[in-house]
């Protein structure tokens, strides 16, 4: 590695943590939070779970610890979306909508092998087989890379228990194809299961997504979602996180992701 190289991997991450400051400072005012992405690649992790599903605690439980154990100059994104299809066995999964059902079955149109199965793990698009020893070699290879799309996402609490969400993602190069999402996930979730094969089990869960919203598609390199949401009174706003990702248009692959989750807690 020459000398450029070097200081390249030095100064990368100084460069993403400073685009996350004014962020924290906004949140420390309790008004609102915006962040944006940094020249890195955040890694955004979704998790395909069931709380019917035997094998998925231990994924929920890895996902959960993912930021920690990933380490402090890791950039990941992680979300737990619980799919429908384990229901009819005799637990019906409060969190899981039919929506994340064809959201796993579209990434599964672009990997190798096409089987829908739980606990399934994607990282930046890619399906993750050995998840139990790979995440965070995975997580390392996407922030190694330069991202070709940036984001910035604010959220801005409203009158009503309303919540202002706004994603804008921009690329250098117009011709740059992509689609932005936005979710709404949710942290801290206890659910105690009374049938199935968790029959029994108190099972914990972060980053559970309560919202999906999108895709918007990039038209000359740029796209902008904007919505303003209601939040359920069982919701509870310290414990949301607020996502922006922008996927390839032509693949799986996630180009950029961002967080609220460098805003101070309670502040939404």
């Amino acid at each position: 590695m020459d000398i450029k190289q070097r200081l390249a991997t030095l100064l990368l991450p100084l460069l993403s943590m400073a685009v996350v400051a004014p962020a924290m400072a906004q949140m420390a005012s309790g008004q609102r939070c915006e962040v944006k992405s940094g020249v890195q690649t955040t890694a955004l992790v979704e998790l395909y779970s069931s709380e019917g599903c035997s094998s998925c605690p231990p994924a929920d439980q890895r996902l959960n610890a993912l930021r920690k154990e990933a380490g402090t100059a890791s950039l990941v994104v992680p979300l737990a979306l619980h799919v429908t299809y384990w229901d009819q066995i005799g637990w019906t999964d409060p969190l899981a909508q039919a929506q994340f059902d064809a959201r796993q079955a579209e990434l599964l149109r672009h990997q190798p092998r096409h089987v829908a199965y739980t606990p399934q793990f994607f990282v930046g698009g890619t399906e993750l087989r050995g998840w139990d020893t790979q995440l965070p070699a995975a997580i390392r290879r996407i922030n190694a890379t330069a991202a070709p799309v940036a984001i910035r996402l604010s959220a801005v609490p409203a009158p009503g228990g309303k919540l202002l969400l706004e994603a804008d993602a921009s690329a250098p190069d117009a011709r740059t194809g992509g689609q932005l999402y936005v979710a709404l996930s949710e942290s801290g979730i206890v659910s105690t299961v009374l049938r199935g094969e968790n029959r029994g089990a108190t099972l914990h869960h972060d980053a559970a997504v309560r919202l999906w919203l999108g895709p918007v598609a990039l038209a000359q390199g740029r796209a902008r979602l904007r919505r303003e949401v209601s939040l359920p009174a069982s919701w509870r706003p310290e414990q949301l996180q607020v996502v922006a990702f922008v996927q390839r248009a032509d693949s799986s692959a996630i180009l950029q992701a961002v967080s609220t989750a460098s805003c101070a807690k309670g502040a939404m």
